[in-house]
């Protein structure tokens, strides 16, 4: 007797199915790529702040509460109990395949050819830039979901004229606020564009805008009411954000005494000092020429993302779609004109993809000459995954071109093999030992040390107590010497008084007890 099992599954368990089954993939890459070494300075900051956390001893409210991004630090949290050198890691993975899974979602809700969810699929599973986001640990991801949800229901308020989609709007945008901060400046280019739109959604009989401008200021009914409108969108979209910043910036002032403390504090925020390094390191090379020139800069976008143009063509003839897709790109540029000693991250590239993604699916249902668009999709496909590796073999960060590096090569990441060799020299230590770090520029060191109890650091009241009578509080003191870029970010360097007058003056005498090229642990008798 022969028994037949039919399994019968619905697209959204399918796609659910998929989902999971890139997630492990992504878990895999991510792994395998952390045991050959490959670590970048975000992902070792959240993973030292969360073993703070979890395992330091002292006032840890300001570490909990002021960590800057906050929520991909939530997010890595979540996942510490597994492995606190993986959470970052395990968060990326599943929270890209969450980004596939929303992209995919909105797909099938638009059309049933199962070729597009196959390209997306690809795209997942093959382009460097979104493994990239998935599997290094950093918060891309975040920030992907988010400008992805944010536009979306820009675009859903344009279809339906449905408020309710500008308030989901208003609190995506929220979100990735606390993702990465410098996106509050996108908010610039949507202002006369709220006014553009308000005035379209007017019902008038002229169709250029600047008649139907005219008729409106001319009127008293309608005057009143394109301001009503606008002022309504304006308050809606942005009043959330706002108030939110507004509230973070008060919990800064009264915990750090600094209402920028987010932004401007490397205890708080690991692109402060990683984001200047990077460009020093680069910049001031005599040779150094930066592509990254003013207005070449929506060149390198297009020539990143391609699909963006077709998106643009799918909107030829909308032209309030299309104004909300430049929004971006005057963004980027506006960013790289204020940010100018800073290179932009791999993230303000891929937001391009995720936005060409959006519109094509869109406008999937109603698009004609079926063959014909599939075969365009195809090759432009195809040109993103070369692209996308091009863009991350050739970046001006280093972190990036390590990734591609090792997905490629998959030969061994040396880049912490120093920091795991002070560590592993501080784990070495008599059990009590008490080690002074500032971990503002040390966190490497502070995330590969077994006992963070051991350490005496900034977050702690004693810290300061500590730099004044070293004796009194530890052992030994951890300094960045002179081969160090970041010793002047630092009190504890080759210029802190207990190094320069190791005896007399109160302080105790100071003998090395191991060196490395840009580190030095002293030990006080």
């Amino acid at each position: 007797m022969r028994l037949k099992f039919k399994i019968n599954l619905s697209r959204s368990q399918t796609l659910l199915i998929i989902t999971l089954l890139i997630a492990i993939y992504y878990l895999v890459c991510g792994i395998y790529l952390n045991d050959l070494g490959y670590l970048n300075q975000e992902t070792l900051f959240y993973v030292e702040k969360v073993r703070i956390i979890f395992e330091g001893v002292g006032y840890k409210l300001k570490v909990i509460g002021l960590t800057s991004p906050p929520i991909p630090f939530f997010a890595t949290l979540a996942f510490t109990s597994i492995s606190s050198l993986l959470a970052p890691v395990i968060a990326s993975a599943i929270g890209t395949a969450a980004l596939f899974y929303l992209l995919a979602s909105t797909l099938v809700k638009k059309t049933s050819d199962d070729f597009y969810l196959l390209l997306l699929i690809i795209l997942f599973l093959f382009h460097p830039g979104l493994l990239y986001t998935a599997c290094s640990g950093k918060a891309t991801y975040m920030v992907l979901i988010f400008f992805y949800m944010f536009f979306l229901n820009i675009f859903k308020y344009y279809s339906s004229n449905t408020t309710f989609h500008v308030s989901i709007a208003s609190i995506c945008l929220v979100l990735l606020l606390f993702c990465d901060y410098k996106f509050i400046w996108l908010t610039l280019f949507f202002i006369p564009l709220i006014f553009s739109i308000s005035l379209q959604s007017l019902n008038l009989a002229e169709k250029e805008s600047i008649f139907r401008m005219t008729q409106s200021f001319n009127s008293p009914s309608l005057r009143r009411k394109l301001i009503n409108k606008t002022f309504a969108l304006y308050i809606i979209l942005f009043i959330l954000p706002i108030t939110a910043i507004v509230c973070y910036k008060m919990l800064n002032l009264t915990n750090a005494n600094d209402a920028d403390y987010f932004l401007s504090s490397p205890y708080s925020n690991w692109n402060v000092l990683a984001e200047r390094l990077s460009y020093e390191k680069i910049a001031l090379n005599p040779d150094f020429k930066n592509p990254e020139i003013s207005l070449i800069i929506t060149a390198r976008m297009i020539i990143f993302c391609p699909l963006i143009v077709f998106a643009i063509f799918l909107f030829r003839r909308h032209p309030y779609q299309i104004l909300t897709l430049l929004t971006p790109f005057a963004f980027v540029e506006f960013l790289h004109i204020k940010y100018d000693k800073v290179f932009l991250l791999h993230q303000y590239y891929l937001i391009f993809l995720i936005l060409a993604l959006l519109c094509f699916f869109i406008k999937a249902q109603p698009v004609k000459n079926t063959i014909l668009i599939k075969s365009v999709l195809s090759v432009l496909i195809l040109v993103q995954l070369y692209t996308g590796y091009y863009f991350l073999n050739h970046s001006l960060i280093e972190d990036e071109k390590n990734f591609i590096t090792r997905l490629i090569n998959r030969t061994p990441d040396d880049q912490q093999e120093e920091n795991r060799d002070m560590a592993n020299y501080i784990n070495g230590l008599p059990d009590g030992s008490k080690v002074m770090i500032d971990d503002g520029i040390a966190y490497p060191i502070v995330a590969f040390t077994n006992n963070i109890a051991d350490l005496v650091l900034p977050y702690q009241e004693s810290f300061l107590s500590a730099i004044e009578t070293p004796g009194q509080y530890v052992n030994y003191i951890l300094i960045a010497n002179s081969k160090n870029l970041l010793n002047g970010y630092s009190i504890l360097n080759p210029k802190y008084s207990p190094v320069m007058f190791q005896t007399g003056n109160n302080y105790s005498t100071l003998q090395k007890a191991y060196e490395t090229d840009h580190w030095i642990l002293y030990k006080l008798y």
